[in-house]
């Protein structure tokens, strides 16, 4: 990942933090046959190992699982983005030196892959998934609602994925580069847009 040191995320916290927020990422494996991707909801058992396990699950029919992959896996997790007009900046109208941008948040985590399923595991990590998007709503739905024979048979269609993160690399562009009159004119601006994603990367603009 090219990042210039005034954008650079290495806290570990924050790593994480980032990841659950963005919940899906692009599943990437070199192989024979050249890269292939699948974008996949993800969860992060943090506790384990140095710097967390990813779990996720493929369709069976995905080819992706039974191409032996060349090195390890990528996993891409792309948070918050929005553009950036040089209309923002107070610089434009002192100077007029100026040109778009883009402000976003990305994590890319990397690992060996490991796929599996058996029939347990492959409900743990359907469980843990299922759980963790139904959170907050006034009736959460859960695996077990449905019928057992009928799960049985979906856990059929799929495949589990673990991904150990060995290495992991952060971005936080976030107009940290520009003056701080620049910065506040980001930031205004995209907190009065009618876009969330606008408003969530103006919160995440520093003062």
């Amino acid at each position: 990942m090219y990042s210039p040191t005034a954008f650079v995320m290495d806290d570990l916290h924050n790593l994480h933090a980032t990841m659950r927020q963005c919940r899906t990422a692009n599943f990437i494996t070199a192989t024979v046959n050249g890269p292939m991707a699948t974008l996949l909801p993800m969860i992060i058992a943090e506790e384990k190992g140095e710097n967390g396990v990813l779990y996720a699950h493929l369709a069976r029919a995905n080819d992706q699982w039974r191409m032996p992959a060349i090195g390890n896996a990528l996993a891409v997790f792309v948070g918050p983005e929005a553009y950036v007009t040089p209309s923002w900046y107070l610089s434009k109208q002192e100077h007029g030196k100026v040109v778009p941008t883009w402000n976003y948040a990305a994590v890319h985590a990397s690992g060996p892959s490991e796929f599996f399923d058996n029939p347990d595991r492959l409900l743990d990590v359907v469980d843990r998934l299922t759980n963790l998007h139904e959170e907050g709503r006034e009736k959460p739905w859960s695996v077990g609602d449905a019928p057992a024979a009928f799960i049985t048979a979906q856990l059929g269609g799929i495949v589990g994925m673990r991904m150990p993160i060995v290495n992991m690399e952060g971005k936080r562009k976030m107009s940290q580069n520009r003056p701080g009159p620049d910065r506040a004119g980001v930031k205004r601006a995209l907190s009065e847009s009618s876009s969330e994603m606008d408003r969530n990367v103006s919160a995440m603009i520093p003062r």
